[in-house]
């Protein structure tokens, strides 16, 4: 029989008339042992007020603005066998604060939500269990040995779970260290000190045009891969976890057919963490039997300098890789469908490195398209369409570097009952949990950004929810960062996004023209801009643009999260001369507190 019963707040550490910032839940909403109701925000954290018992919202007794104290009401829920007693759990603290306005929601969403109440679509039936004798059984297995899932595995064979780790490539570390994310920096590493050895002419120290041995250039990318992953396979033996090299699909939701070798074994797991990552988009149209034509992981194979590369795509990986080639003495030509380079980002953080490309004799081409190409003795022959098409048309070298498809349809999810999106996505909770309990997703798989820094954040977490721990994903931002020459990073609310909401925000830009370590090192066309709520001065967004931008923009990651406003990080001294002062002075920009620059006063 249904019971109806008060969620009271419980004990919140000796606060009272806490405010209520956020409500979680609606009249009607079916809830979850555990899950959160209404968030509190104290002076010093966040908490969230749980529901000990699942049952359904009958009515709630409070909305955004309340003042809270241990013993009020919260809201009534109607719940099988449940008592008001068991209603008073613990609020768990979370160390970031939420947005205390509308205005503060940051533009970069976690990456997850809770899944829906009522799916838009029916779960498939799972298969039912082969009744085969298990080749190999454990507590958990991780498919994919990526960010994510090593992450994940690590994670789990510390907190005491029998893990086994599933990986196709034949070392660990998935494609951001095979194929993507590792190699390409050390490529990118390699361009940056051709550029600096060109620019050191400048100032009087001139060591002559360089001389590249690609042979030795690629070993070196190699190595540095080698040294990462080693370094992986080591701590998979310290940890004790099993580790199969081959490829796995489901075959129930408990079993997976691993293939190693060529030979088939069953493996029977109690939890799940799906890791499989992504693959590059293929374009249609493309001669794709033709080595000439290159997705991002054969441009990392550097199998020669092409003195012609088209590259088809203006994205963060196209331009990293126009910015290595270029380096390495290809001509390059880069088509863009959209409007802007690196789509997503603010167009002022793009224009000088779109200015600085020009002058190197990239060859830019936007709101274009390649509609036709085909494999001719001499090249690539292209033709294209749109507002501004290439002079060249047949190129020594294609790479396409559209983006990237997960791999959620190639590993018979549905035999285990889970749910895959049409284009591959698997829909996760809050805690990384897809819509059977026991198998968990991180990583590309389960949506945009595709980032290795989120999904090793969303490993950890789906290893501790595993492991029996009550987490769930609190994080309100994911720094992007493109490793192009300028860097260029943001986090949180873009100007464009800000303007397109039509929230009430402020700018603070610091010029690196202004900054004595820029001009030291000749750097002087980057800047950092901080976005801020104007209503609470707090701090929603920031974008930076220049060397090492990337190492930069991480402070600014950690102020949105702990909710600073621009007193906060003005008031922070910064070290004298550096890059990372330009933070520290944007804030004062915005609050005209400035020394070094002069601004005049507003009337």
């Amino acid at each position: 029989m249904a019971n109806t019963i008060e969620i009271k707040v419980p004990d919140i550490g000796g606060y009272d008339d806490v405010p209520v910032i956020e409500v979680l839940v609606a009249v009607g909403d079916s809830v979850a042992k555990d899950q959160g109701l209404v968030t509190l925000e104290s002076d010093k954290a966040t908490m969230e007020v749980p529901s000990s018992a699942a049952g359904v919202i009958r009515e709630l007794k409070v909305k955004v603005g309340d003042k809270l104290s241990e013993g009020s009401v919260v809201a009534i829920l109607e719940s099988e066998g449940a008592s008001e007693k068991a209603a008073e759990g613990k609020a768990s603290p979370s160390p970031s604060p939420q947005p205390s306005s509308a205005s503060e929601v940051p533009a970069t969403k976690p990456p997850v939500a809770p899944s829906p109440a009522k799916p838009a679509e029916p779960a498939p039936q799972a298969a039912a269990a082969s009744g085969r004798k298990a080749d190999i059984e454990c507590a958990i297995v991780v498919l994919g040995a990526g960010v994510g899932g090593y992450t994940a595995a690590f994670r789990a064979a510390d907190l005491g779970l029998d893990t086994v780790l599933i990986e196709r490539y034949p070392q660990l570390g998935g494609v951001c260290l095979n194929v993507g994310c590792i190699p390409s920096k050390a490529l990118l590493h390699a361009a940056a000190v051709i550029e600096e050895a060109a620019h050191a002419a400048d100032y009087g120290v001139d060591f002559g045009k360089p001389k590249i041995a690609i042979d030795k250039l690629r070993a070196y990318k190699e190595k540095v891969v080698g040294q990462l992953t080693k370094g992986l396979a080591g701590m998979s033996k310290q940890r004790k976890v099993r580790v199969l090299t081959g490829t796995a699909k489901f075959v129930s939701p408990n079993e997976m057919e691993v293939v190693v070798d060529g030979k088939p074994q069953l493996l029977r797991f109690e939890q799940c963490v799906i890791a499989a990552g992504s693959q590059p988009l293929k374009l249609p149209g493309f001669p794709w039997d033709d080595p000439r034509v290159m997705d991002s992981t054969d441009a990392l194979e550097l199998a020669e300098t092409p003195k012609k590369l088209l590259v088809v795509g203006g994205g963060i990986i196209g331009l990293e890789m126009a910015t290595v080639y270029r380096a390495l003495g290809s001509q390059v030509t880069v088509v863009e469908l959209a409007d802007q380079l690196m789509p997503g980002a603010d167009l002022d953080l793009v224009k000088p490195l779109a200015d600085r490309l020009k002058k190197q004799g990239v060859a830019i081409h936007l709101k274009t398209k390649v509609v036709d190409a085909k494999a001719q003795k001499n090249g690539i022959a292209c033709s294209f369409e749109g507002a501004s098409e290439p002079a060249d048309k047949v190129f020594d070298r294609v790479l396409v570097a559209v983006g990237r498809a997960p791999n959620g349809n190639k590993i018979d999810a549905d035999k285990a009952g889970v749910r895959v999106g049409e284009r591959g996505f698997i829909d996760v909770d809050r805690q990384m949990r897809s819509n059977v309990p026991h198998i968990f997703a991180v990583g590309d798989i389960i949506g945009q950004p595709m980032l290795a820094h989120k999904a090793a954040h969303e490993g950890k977490l789906a290893a501790e929810v595993a492991a029996g721990e009550k987490k769930e994903w609190i994080a309100r931002v994911i720094p992007s960062v493109a490793f192009t020459d300028p860097e260029i990073a943001w986090v949180g609310v873009t100007e464009t996004e800000a303007k397109a909401k039509g929230l009430s925000y402020g700018v603070g830009k610091f010029p690196w023209a202004a900054s004595g370590r820029a001009i030291g090192i000749g750097r002087t066309e980057g800047f950092t801009k901080l976005i801020f709520d104007e209503a609470t001065d707090r701090i929603i967004g920031a974008g930076i643009i220049g060397v090492h931008a990337g190492d930069l923009i991480s402070e600014l990651a950690l102020a949105i999260e702990m909710g600073c406003e621009a007193a906060d990080i003005g008031h922070t001294i910064h070290p004298h001369p550096t890059l990372g002062e330009s933070v520290g002075m944007a804030a004062e920009v915005y609050e005209g507190t400035i020394t070094d620059l002069y601004i005049p006063k507003r009337k």
